[in-house]
């Protein structure tokens, strides 16, 4: 699988006027099909959600630019590692994104702009989850940057 930012930017171009509809809809597909994970947000996800749409927003506009979406990518992982987020997360969180934005994309959803995406968030989990274990053991740069 292989990353194509045309793909991602216009499908995402479709989802987007959709955008608080789109978080909605990814929390409830998340605890939904993981209800272990309900416990490690607050009862309200107004604030999450806003926050889910902006790094969604973030990512796509950065896509690009290797260095910027990395340093994103590293600082939402040691972040997370202080929400409870562990590693296994990652593929649910995944499987929920994937299945928010193929809904709302319709049409403009292939099987080439599924593949896009699944690239995409296998960069996403490698490096919050590599930023994320770094920041927990204690090694990396949140802890030079803490100490």
């Amino acid at each position: 699988m292989t990353i194509d930012p045309v793909l991602i930017k216009s499908s995402f171009a479709v989802v987007e006027p959709h955008g608080p509809e789109v978080a909605a809809r990814f929390y409830r597909h998340l605890f939904e099909h993981n209800p272990g994970v309900r416990s490690l947000f607050a009862e309200h996800l107004d604030g999450q959600q806003d926050r889910l749409w902006a790094a969604l927003g973030a990512l796509v506009t950065r896509l690009e630019d290797t260095d910027a979406l990395l340093a994103l990518l590293r600082d939402l992982g040691r972040r997370h590692a202080g929400y409870g987020t562990l590693p296994a997360h990652f593929p649910a969180v995944g499987a929920s994104l994937i299945a928010t934005l193929r809904h709302f994309a319709g049409a403009a959803w292939t099987p080439a702009t599924e593949d896009s995406w699944q690239a995409v968030y296998g960069t996403v989990a490698a490096t919050m989850t590599q930023a994320l274990t770094e920041a927990l053991s204690g090694a990396g740069p949140a802890a030079a940057a803490a100490g």
